[in-house]
């Protein structure tokens, strides 16, 4: 089974308790504190281009990448509503390519959990650095090991809107720290009647030792990092990383 797929079709709709906005507040702040106002900046796992479209509106030339042409659907539809002269490219983040180097590098939503192995990360990493301006920046979120253990786990999730719902099943391999999502789509046709779809989604649970190794292995350098949901000192209970990155040379 695919990811995102149909899920595309009612991502937003489900998505619509994500602090966007403050992510994205999140983001310009720390691109605005080393006076990045403007230029290219890359949004890697854009999605349905939500951050992306932010972004634009504040002034950044944007390049959205995601390797789901259903989601990328969905971002161009915004993208010709909004007028933004945003670039979208269906790209797998491990084997990316850009025309030139950007100022920045972000990634939200836990995107880089996808990558399942610590040697494909490094090699995602090391392609950030690669298409950063020198001392650009790479702002991105992981979610925990933690939260994948005690929060997902082996949990079973139901939510229901008018227009579509979803039993969302997980099933978390402590050993390997690999959490599988089996997600049952309900989507609403005509009248009383819904189409059933089924995804199956994977993440990796990365230590946060892993990740800085990822990191410092592909030539970069950690700036900083909080608890992405209020970002104080990241703690036992944290549920999602936000990590600042630094280019320090190719």
């Amino acid at each position: 089974m695919e990811q995102y797929t149909n899920f595309a079709k009612v991502y937003d709709l489900f998505m619509d308790n994500v602090p966007y906005e403050k992510w994205v507040k999140q983001i310009k702040d720390i691109l605005q504190a080393e006076n990045i106002y403007d230029g290219l900046i890359c949004d890697l796992g854009c999605g349905t281009g939500t951050i992306t479209e932010s972004l634009a509106n504040s002034g950044y030339d944007m390049i959205g990448i995601d390797n789901s042409y259903d989601m990328l659907d969905v971002a161009m539809e915004k993208k010709y509503e909004s007028g933004n002269d945003i670039l979208y490219l269906c790209q797998d983040m491990r084997e990316f390519e850009l025309y030139g180097t950007v100022r920045a590098v972000v990634s939200r939503c836990d995107s880089l959990n996808y990558i399942q192995s610590l040697k494909d990360l490094k090699k995602v990493f090391a392609l950030v650095n690669n298409y950063l301006d020198p001392g650009g920046l790479f702002i991105f979120d992981m979610n925990t090991v933690y939260k994948y253990k005690n929060i997902l786990g082996d949990n079973t999730f139901a939510e229901v809107r008018d227009m579509a719902g979803f039993i969302w099943e997980n099933s978390y391999d402590s050993e390997k720290r690999i959490n599988e999502y089996d997600l049952n789509l309900f989507i609403k046709l005509e009248g009383d009647t819904y189409q059933r779809f089924e995804e199956r989604h994977v993440q990796k649970a990365f230590t946060f030792e892993e990740i800085v190794f990822a990191i410092e292995s592909s030539n970069m350098v950690l700036e900083s990092y909080v608890d992405a949901d209020n970002q104080r000192a990241v703690s036992e209970s944290t549920e999602r990383i936000l990590f600042v990155v630094r280019e320090k040379g190719k």
